[in-house]
């Protein structure tokens, strides 16, 4: 049956439609899938140093009164990708540098929290610290310093060749444990994000630059609580425990010689040559053992001391945020400080800063090392010349004048 002109025309308008009516159907599923993701995390503090950070951040005068204390400058430092992104830099070297932030109190219990910044150490920093640290309970800011209770302490720790460690320290029931593995943190002179995730099921995530360094659990990775298995010591090999793998083959016979009549033929000696066929001492063949049960090994038993914590994860309620470092040389940038419950977001952030910036951030630094070495060899130029100089004098003054001595002996 043929369809009428305005039919067909209809049809070929729905069969347009239909594309633009999935593409808005998802444009619109993805927009509100990300918004209410986001919209459901937590943001508990973010703090980009953009107008009206002073308010926020209090200095702290301790061991100002020694003559100890290091301040902090509002710059985005010596090579930035973007000159007007700053953040708070370490001021005056071999000093301890303390600043901190009151933010609303909350609590890590039944969700994830994420603790993220990013540090760029200009300096040839010799030795000093670039963490930061999670403060709960009252804290006194303008005392704050390296002997206040912390929950929380994360970030890298450099001192010279040997030390080049990311810390990752909790507190527990009052007590501070260190992770337990080695983790190596960034060295150069360019801006690094650093990211903590700790969640309910007491694991872990350490990320560099949005890329997983460190990963597991804190049953595990701290020694916070004695472990749940152990080594039974009592355990004895049992004496009838057969860990030979092989053994030889009770079907194996070695090969008879030819026959050789020594009466008939004498005692018959041939001379000796090498073998084409030599092989070796026949040895009988190994066959798999069936009564293999593998290398003993000492059992694990359930630990009597484990008792477990259902909260292990949990810190005390936290209401600060802070930097406590000493640096021998000053220089380092802190930036991009975020604590929230929500991964996603915090990668997000590395990606809007970190990630699109490197490139011009190395750019510009790779700039700022070649005419640091133009004016290096520069200064060594000049320095050279003036030595040069200094030592000609030196040489002129030295040397007499021959007309002053025949006048000394005339006078005399």
């Amino acid at each position: 049956m043929n369809s009428s002109p305005e039919i067909v025309e209809q049809r070929k308008k729905l069969r347009l439609l239909l594309p633009l009516n999935f593409t808005l159907f998802f444009f619109f599923f993805f927009f509100f899938f990300f918004f209410f993701n986001f919209a459901s995390s937590e943001i508990f503090f973010e703090e980009r140093f953009e107008d009206g950070w002073k308010s926020r951040w209090v200095l702290s005068d301790w061991k100002r009164s020694e003559g100890k204390a290091g301040t902090f400058k509002y710059t985005a430092g010596r090579w930035a990708a973007d000159p007007d992104d700053k953040g708070i830099q370490t001021y005056n070297d071999a000093k301890h540098y303390a600043i901190s932030a009151k933010i609303p109190e909350f609590s890590n219990k039944d969700r994830t929290l994420v603790l993220q910044y990013s540090i760029k150490l200009e300096q040839d920093i010799e030795c000093g610290g670039g963490y930061i640290k999670l403060l709960s309970g009252y804290v006194n800011q303008k005392k704050f310093g390296g002997d206040t209770p912390y929950s929380v302490m994360f970030g890298p720790d450099i001192c010279g060749s040997q030390t080049k460690k990311l810390h990752a320290i909790v507190s527990y029931q009052g007590q501070n444990y260190p992770i337990k593995k080695d983790i190596q943190c960034e060295t150069d002179k360019l801006t690094h994000f650093y990211t903590f995730i700790l969640r309910p099921d007491a694991s872990y995530s350490i990320l560099v630059d949005n890329r997983e360094r460190e990963s597991g659990s804190l049953y595990t990775d701290w020694d916070i609580l004695p472990p749940r298995k152990i080594k039974d010591v009592k355990a004895k090999r049992p004496a009838d425990w057969d860990d030979r793998e092989y053994i030889d083959d009770p079907n194996g016979v070695k090969p008879e010689p030819d026959d050789w009549d020594d009466e008939e033929n004498g005692i018959w000696r041939p001379p000796k040559i090498p073998n084409p066929k030599y092989k070796g001492p026949w040895k009988r063949k190994k066959v798999k053992n069936p009564n293999y049960k593998g290398k003993w090994k000492t059992p694990w038993i359930d630990n009597p001391e484990f008792e477990d914590d259902p909260d292990l994860y949990v810190l005390k309620p936290i209401k600060y945020v802070g930097i406590e470092v000493w640096q021998v040389k000053a220089g380092s940038v802190y930036d991009n400080i975020l604590i929230c419950d929500d991964p996603e977001y915090a990668r997000q952030v590395v990606e809007d800063i970190w990630a699109k910036n490197k490139e011009v951030e190395k750019e510009a630094f790779e700039e700022a090392e070649k005419e640091r070495r133009a004016r290096e060899e520069e200064e060594g130029n000049r320095a050279k010349e003036d030595s040069e100089k200094r030592r000609k004098e030196r040489r002129g003054r030295r040397r007499h004048d021959p007309d002053d001595y025949m006048d000394y002996h005339d006078e005399l």
